[in-house]
């Protein structure tokens, strides 16, 4: 076999492995998103000016000067847009990794041993279902206190029955499945074969869950700001800065640009777990890429 030949045959080896990351909506998912996190590291350097220093004048719009204007205390929004980015983004991802940790351990306890174990957490995954997820955060966040830090245990209180619920379901598919039961019958114990046979197989899903939800992650932290029960002033975050937008609408940057913030972060992350979805499901991805 030639060296184009071989080449040519890998590459194609490639994209059928991997065909969701040939969609245009993967590409302009991972684009913002990695925009979004270059901008989180080196806010310091992009950032005009101290997102809290009141050092302009008030309620000025967009301009040269004030790219996102400034608000009614004479701070520079784009600043301020720029700032929280690093509160939303490493708080949503350390949120959706503590809740599939827990959670994923929940349902690959209930999974693989099943019997009373699985009945005791998954009644408790009903009991936090049976909420809407919104209003079981604003209570919990509310009880606790009015910060940023009980706004994120909140999120994590909320989110992790998702992760148990996949996660049990994925392990109890394979767990009857015959390399597992070989396992187990050539002497393996039962958290070993958990951990070497099964826990494998069930990352795919779960990775593509947490990058979903990631963005809701973020939609939540921004909504208990905007109510007052996450960051608190003059912290900039996003959520708490629409909320200050909203009572002064005749100066409308100042609630747009946190907002539409907010909205290409969601957006790029569900660009991102509908791609990587398809490259993990043969269901959605390979077939359709045989049929292209």
């Amino acid at each position: 076999m030639s060296a184009i030949a071989f080449r040519r045959r890998r590459v194609l080896s490639l994209h059928r492995i991997n065909p969701g990351l040939r969609q245009p909506l993967a590409v302009a998912g991972a684009v913002i998103a990695g925009a979004w996190i270059l901008i989180a590291i080196f806010a310091p350097l992009i950032a005009p000016s101290n997102p809290l220093a009141q050092s302009f004048t008030p309620s000025v719009g967009p301009s040269w000067h004030h790219f996102f204007g400034t608000d009614e205390l004479g701070r520079d929004v784009f600043s301020r847009v720029i700032y929280g980015s690093r509160v939303t983004l490493p708080i949503g991802l350390i949120l959706v990794v503590i809740a599939a940790t827990i959670g994923g351990t929940i349902g690959a306890m209930a999974g693989y041993f099943r019997g009373p174990i699985d009945g005791l957490f998954m009644r408790m995954a009903d009991l936090v279902f049976a909420f809407p997820p919104i209003i079981l955060a604003m209570v919990v966040a509310a009880v606790l206190g009015r910060c940023l830090e009980n706004a994120a245990l909140a999120i994590v209180v909320v989110s992790w029955p998702s992760y148990a619920r996949v996660v049990r379901g994925l392990v109890l598919t394979v767990g009857e499945s015959e390399y597992v039961q070989s396992a187990r019958l050539l002497g393996a114990s039962a958290p070993r074969a958990l951990m070497r046979d099964v826990l494998p197989n069930v990352a795919g899903p779960v990775l593509v869950l947490m990058t979903l939800d990631l963005a809701n992650a973020i939609l939540l932290l921004s909504g208990l700001s905007f109510l007052g029960l996450g960051a608190q002033p003059p912290q900039a975050e996003w959520g708490s800065m629409v909320a200050d937008g909203t009572q002064y609408f005749q100066w409308w940057w100042m609630g747009t640009f946190p907002g539409l913030a907010i909205f290409t972060v969601v957006l790029a992350f569900n660009f991102l777990g509908d791609s990587l979805r398809d490259v993990f499901d043969p269901r959605t991805g390979w077939r359709r890429d045989e049929t292209a």
